[in-house]
């Protein structure tokens, strides 16, 4: 059977998802966690979206053949039993074999979380980016316009990257202020390796001054990485959930099945709900 679950986690104590050879990634302790439960050899994921050394997620989603019958509380409660603290399996729901967490995903949404203040972070150390000078919102706000639709992001894109195209379709881009953290929101079909740290960069670099904001319109243009500003911290980076076609009702059958926390939404949660986390609302 094929179990679709929800996770979210701080990553700043891991060496990103994707699993190593030495272990020390979110997939090795999720694997883990998994096959402990299942009381059987090592358990394999799938996720939607990987992410580095040091991103959280809000709503990571990942799929699993099962190779033993679990109620789905098991693979919820079970599992955070053998997790650490800092990974939480929020739903699971059983889906169909012909479901893939990444490759059934048709959009996802990364949101970046910059404290503005001249004093660098100590409670919301590792969980926020950092920028000490004042950043004109309007600015940012009219910068991230040029970068909406469907464009060759190179210049924002890392020279690690293993995408076959740069061409992506950013979608949406939210850009609003809450007293000293600035929150970014990404909505797009698909991210290239260090996109969204590469395009915080930029409006960051605008919202100082060094750079008006048709400067990002001039970055697409060139698609050049050299041109544009250096990469941003990866602490202030959040997953933070994936788009699904309503036909795998992804939302509706995992609250009806969850059984696992009310108010809890699957289709992808709203970046806004982690994000009270950070801002006290």
């Amino acid at each position: 059977m094929r179990i679709v679950l929800g996770i979210e986690y701080e990553g700043s104590m891991f060496c990103g998802w994707q699993s190593q050879a030495g272990g020390g990634s979110v997939q090795d302790a999720l694997e883990s966690a998994l096959s402990a439960v299942a009381n059987t050899s090592l358990v394999r994921v799938v996720c939607a979206g990987r992410t580095d050394a040091g991103v959280h997620a809000i709503e990571q989603v990942v799929h699993f053949d099962a190779p033993v019958e679990r109620p789905l509380t098991a693979w919820v409660r079970g599992v955070n039993a053998h997790l650490p603290p800092t990974i939480a399996v929020r739903w699971a729901q059983p889906m169909p074999d012909d479901f893939h967490a990444r490759f059934s995903a048709q959009g996802r949404r990364y949101r970046y979380v910059l404290l503005n203040r001249a004093e660098r972070p100590g409670l919301m150390a590792h969980r926020v980016g950092w920028f000490h000078l004042p950043l004109d919102l309007s600015a940012m706000q009219s910068a991230s316009t040029f970068l909406l639709g469907t464009h060759d992001f190179s210049a924002f894109r890392s020279a690690e990257c293993q995408a076959k195209s740069p061409v992506k379709t950013l979608r949406k881009i939210s850009i609003v202020r809450h007293e000293d953290l600035i929150m970014f929101d990404f909505e797009a079909d698909g991210f290239l390796h260090h996109m969204v740290r590469n395009l915080i960069g930029a409006l960051v670099y605008v919202g100082k001054g060094a750079h008006p904001p048709g400067w990002l319109g001039e970055l697409l243009m060139a698609k050049d990485r050299a041109l544009a500003a250096p990469t941003f911290a990866a602490c202030g980076l959040y997953f933070a959930g994936v788009d699904y076609d309503a036909r795998w009702q992804l939302k509706e059958s995992a609250r009806a099945a969850g059984k696992v926390g009310a108010g809890d939404t699957v289709q992808s949660q709203n970046p806004g709900d982690a994000a009270t986390l950070l801002i006290g609302s």
